[in-house]
């Protein structure tokens, strides 16, 4: 983390100038310095010879890299912050570091020595990026090794399954195989190694067509932090993390670089302005490991986690920025994203000076000053994007449900343009001379996104976008704070307006829609006429823990209703939790697919074990009851809980819990309702005792009582 700080710092020192962070800088390097070994090995834990070391790290170098011992991983970042830093500097303190260590690699792993492949990949791209600091051949080489070295017979959740030139899918820990994915892109831009490039594309192809959510975001699940199955995009579990999001533009962005096609910037824009900045809280200094689509109050950003490569990983992209806005190939200069900057290109024709003038995202007109230092004949190729185009994604994963009703429009010089189509860019060929003026102009309207009938999360639903951006309903904005009870005709006309002082300036979209809420012994709904807001994802839980979703329904089915009223959902809930929101679950009247259901919120215990915790209901007035039903979450064998080993129901009288006189009991099960019947009584309120498993939590999805 601290490698990948000096890396962010790096970045930003290459457009300003900063003398004190710069010498804080070399502090810290001081300090590196100091604790490398004498071979070059950097890897403090083992150096500092504790008294209990990690279990992952093993009692001797490499023994544990294939697993968790992340020794090559942290090589790779301090290769990348070296460079970076060498880069913004001309400085080579820290990169004499970094070529020790690598050196010390080449010794030690190679054909003929040790075949170990990386358990955590990234330091293929970091020994690529070596190779291009100091044309060293050799940390290429090791870093194409590393790659072929991998797998056929290891674990998918680290991309170990098979040879890297034969994958085809998307599988195990995102952030793994992204950052893999990038080191393959590296070394086949290198080398020319086509049947690296033949993988990277259909799995490529298979993340964007199957596994990417409408914000960017990859890794379905929390299990592994992993890809799904293809089309398995759930949102309130939606794991997202913010470092796979940065990977994910990583590799976006090296895959234009190998074919120039638009089509990876558009991913690479959607997960830039919606999946990765949802990841940092717009005061800066809070921020998301997951990010989710959906949330019931149980989400909010940290400070700081005990993983922490979110926040650093975070501190060394976004200074990055910069560096993706343009694109140059020979005398082809490519503008891929749209932000107000200056930019000098050197072009083998001419120099040139770039001058981008907008408003975007909330304003679709970009300015684009050329000012070549001589009169020069060059390509200028201008992305339009595939949300301006009627393709949200490419692919059919994302559809939109109204077309633009406004056209591009591109000039030059006030004149409209003449200009030719290139893997989605308007190519404009002319003689440049200074002052020549390009003005984008692109429909910023409001789309409803529908997703792919086998996304069955999402079905029922839409989502609202507005150019790059995707939007949300946050309870804050909406009636009673609450979303998940929203419905929306899909063909209701939405309004924006541009709020310059509300969350750090948006565009807000406002639509007429309906509350909902179940009724009693009944199928049918209740709806409530009402005004909804839309407001940009990445702008969600700046204002404290929230009701939120990205996918609205239009159709009944696909709601999510208020509780009927019933005993429980009139009921207060008390709980040795104390997490107030999750105790809210368990009367909800979400009914889970099975016990391992993570589609809705629930309450659990976890991580404490073998423990007695309780939870009860205080009922609104005294009421007879005869009847408890408990639908337990369980998510083993990978998960931390499993079903109770024992409970207890309680009743309340004259301030004592008594046990209830069983007439009948289930049994404790998962996958159903457990229930336990009992002589009727007349009380205030019943209680769940439960006894925990010795090496596992439990938990609730559901409680009922009639």
């Amino acid at each position: 983390d601290v490698y990948k700080v000096i890396e962010g710092a790096s970045y930003a020192m290459q457009v300003k100038k900063d003398p004190e962070m710069e010498k804080y800088i070399d502090s810290l390097i001081k300090i590196i310095g100091k604790a490398q070994e004498k071979d070059g090995y950097l890897y403090t834990f083992r150096t500092a010879n504790v008294a209990k070391p990690h279990e992952w790290i093993g009692t001797k170098r490499w023994e544990k890299e294939e697993e968790l011992s992340h020794e090559l991983y942290n090589a790779g970042h301090l290769y990348e912050s070296a460079t970076a830093y060498f880069e913004a500097t001309g400085k080579r303190s820290l990169l004499n570091i970094a070529i020790k260590n690598a050196d010390l690699l080449v010794k030690d792993f190679g054909p003929g020595k040790l075949k170990i492949y990386p358990g955590h990949q990234i330091v293929e791209i970091g020994l690529v990026r070596l190779y291009r600091a100091t044309g060293n051949q050799k940390y290429l080489d090791l870093a194409k090794f590393f790659l072929d070295i991998r797998g056929p017979k290891g674990d998918p959740y680290n991309q170990a399954q098979a040879a890297v030139v034969d994958q085809n899918t998307a599988v195990g820990h995102a952030v793994r195989a992204t950052y893999m994915y990038t080191g393959m892109a590296d070394v086949a831009a290198l080398t020319g190694d086509t049947k690296y490039l033949a993988a990277i594309d259909k799995i490529w192809d298979d993340v964007v067509t199957k596994k990417l959510y409408l914000t960017g975001g990859i890794g379905a699940t929390g299990a592994g932090e992993a890809f799904g199955e293809a089309y398995q995009l759930p949102n309130m579990s939606a794991y997202a993390e913010t470092c796979a999001a940065i990977a994910n533009i990583y590799w976006n962005s090296r895959m234009f670089q190998l074919h120039g096609d638009a089509k990876y910037f558009d991913v690479l824009e959607r997960t830039l302005y919606n999946g990765l900045l949802s990841g940092v809280s717009l005061s800066g200094d809070r921020f998301f490991y997951p990010n989710p689509l959906a949330s019931m109050h149980q989400h909010q950003r940290s400070a700081w986690f005990g993983c922490a490569c979110c926040i650093s990983n975070m501190t060394r992209f976004l200074p990055s920025v910069p560096g993706y806005v343009y694109a140059q190939n020979n005398n082809d200069l490519y503008v891929n994203l749209f932000m107000s900057n200056s930019a000098d290109i050197k072009l083998p024709a001419t120099s040139v000076n770039l001058i981008q003038q907008t408003a975007y995202p909330w304003n679709g007109k970009v300015e684009l000053t050329v000012n070549p230092e001589k009169a020069a004949s060059f390509k200028m190729y201008i992305r339009i994007p595939g949300w301006a185009n009627e393709s949200p994604v490419p692919g059919d994963l994302y559809s939109y449900l109204n077309k633009n009703k406004q056209m591009v429009k591109l000039l030059i010089n006030n004149q409209p343009a003449k200009y030719t189509i290139s893997k989605g860019y308007a190519v404009l060929e002319r003689k440049w001379k200074k002052g020549d003026q390009i003005v984008l102009d692109l429909p910023m309207e409001v789309r409803k996104v529908l997703a792919n009938a086998k996304v069955k999360d999402d079905a029922g639903k839409f989502a609202f976008e507005r150019g790059p951006i995707v939007y949300c309903l946050e309870g804050p904005d909406n009636k009673d704070e609450l979303v998940q009870n929203i419905l929306i005709d899909k063909n209701a006309v939405a309004t924006t307006s541009f709020l310059p002082a509300k969350l750090n300036e948006i565009e807000e979209i406002k639509v007429m829609g309906s509350s909902t809420r179940r009724k009693l012994n009944s199928d049918e709904l209740e709806y409530v006429s009402q005004e909804v807001t839309a407001i940009p994802y990445y702008t969600w839980a700046n204002r404290g823990p929230s009701d939120m979703t990205v996918w609205i329904p239009f159709e009944a089915s696909a709601a999510r209703p208020q509780p009927a009223p019933t005993i429980a959902s009139q009921s207060k809930v008390s709980s040795s939790l104390k997490n107030v929101q999750l105790m809210q679950s368990i009367k909800d009247q979400y009914e889970p697919g099975d016990s391992k259901d993570t589609s809705y919120p629930y309450l659990h215990w976890w991580p404490k074990k073998n423990t007695v915790e309780f939870v009860s209901y205080d009922f609104a007035k005294e009421e007879q009851v005869s009847e408890s039903a408990v639908y337990w979450y369980d998510d083993s064998p990978w998960g931390g809980c499993t079903i109770p080993l024992s409970y207890k129901v309680l009743y309340l009288k004259d301030g004592k819990w008594l046990p209830v006189e069983k007439t009948d009991d289930s049994g404790i099960a998962k996958d159903v309702y457990n229930v336990v019947k009992f002589k009727p009584v007349l009380t205030k309120g019943l209680k769940l005792e439960i006894q925990q498993p010795l090496a596992h939590s439990a938990g609730i999805h559901e409680w009922k009582v009639k």
